[in-house]
């Protein structure tokens, strides 16, 4: 007999105001089917209760980087979903600059190219009109990167409903098995 697995999901979370209740969403993917893992940028541990992310998901939140020798406490993603994703990530992410582990783990999946990656921004409208943003936007969906980002009909700092990043994921994901 074959049991079936939940597909892993890791979620990026990084430092804006739908961070605080990210646990609203984790709980619609959970019931969506998915095993959800938060991944934080180190600023993003300030708009997050991480014992309660860790007891909804049951699994620790990461942050930082593990040592050499040391086993991911993780289990392999197979979707990448970055929420609240800020200008600061967007654009470190677009360049290549890994300087944490979020960024890092986003960096090694777009080279990678094996598992859907879905990118909802959260960015003030000052920022979305700085020119790094539209091309970092544009340099990322050339890289195979879904992005839900309308800024004129989902005005910062809201960001796209939850049900419809929901159906996109599973949109991509499921594009993605039927391709291997």
């Amino acid at each position: 007999m074959v049991v079936s697995r939940k597909p892993v999901l890791y979620m990026i979370v990084c430092a804006a105001p739908p961070a605080e209740t990210i646990d609203e969403f984790i709980r619609q993917v959970q019931q969506a089917g998915w095993d959800v893992c938060v991944i934080a940028t180190p600023h993003a541990t300030r708009w997050i209760d991480m014992p309660t992310l860790e007891t909804l998901t049951g699994h620790v939140v990461r942050v930082d980087y593990k040592l050499p020798g040391e086993g991911d406490p993780l289990p392999k993603a197979d979707a990448i979903i970055v929420i609240p994703a800020t200008f600061n990530t967007v654009n470190k992410w677009a360049a290549g600059i890994g300087d944490n582990l979020a960024v890092s783990l986003l960096c090694e999946a777009l080279g990678n190219g094996q598992i859907p990656l879905l990118l909802i921004p959260c960015v003030k409208m000052d920022l979305v009109r700085h020119p790094a943003f539209a091309r970092s936007i544009a340099l990322l969906r050339d890289c195979n990167v879904h992005v839900l980002h309308e800024p004129e009909r989902y005005k910062s700092p809201q960001m796209v409903p939850c049900q419809e990043i929901l159906a996109e994921l599973q949109r991509i994901y499921h594009a993605y098995e039927k391709a291997r």
